[in-house]
């Protein structure tokens, strides 16, 4: 199969980008997995780069770099978003935004970066970094996230 890149416009950009972090912060499991259809092609990949320190510390320990974390697919996608929301959002302690313009990167990329912010103070307690390709949809096709 060959793989032609896809460019969306500015405004499809934003759009996926605006669905992108809805998905994080939606409290109806139905909204949220329909989110998750529309961000994701069937066969994205999301690949987490560096995994957290417990992961890597436990590699460690077997004298072995850690491995990226895949996700890969709509129902490993609702998995991945459900857990994230029901251990940051949930509890009513965070929420995802955009943080700063998404930015055109070579080969028809785009990368943004990403916050989780304290609902009660407004401070930011985490950060990522993603760089996006898309399918010829304009669905995210790959995603490798740095998570700060």
């Amino acid at each position: 199969m060959t793989y032609e890149p896809y460019e969306p416009t500015d405004v499809e950009l934003r759009q996926l980008l605006d669905r992108y972090l809805a998905q994080w912060n939606e409290p109806d499991p139905d909204r949220r997995a329909g989110l998750i259809r529309q961000v994701w092609s069937p066969d994205a990949v999301q690949v987490l780069v560096n995994p957290p320190e417990e992961i890597r510390e436990g590699a460690a320990r077997y004298g072995i770099a850690a491995p990226p974390l895949v996700v890969r697919g709509h129902d490993a996608f609702d998995a991945r978003v459900r857990h994230a929301y029901e251990r940051f959002v949930a509890p009513g302690w965070y929420v995802f935004e955009l943080d700063g313009e998404p930015l055109r990167q070579a080969g028809a990329a785009a990368s943004f970066t990403w916050v989780m912010r304290d609902r009660a103070d407004g401070s930011v307690a985490g950060s990522g970094f993603d760089v996006l390709t898309f399918a010829a949809d304009a669905r995210i096709r790959t995603d490798h996230q740095f998570v700060a």
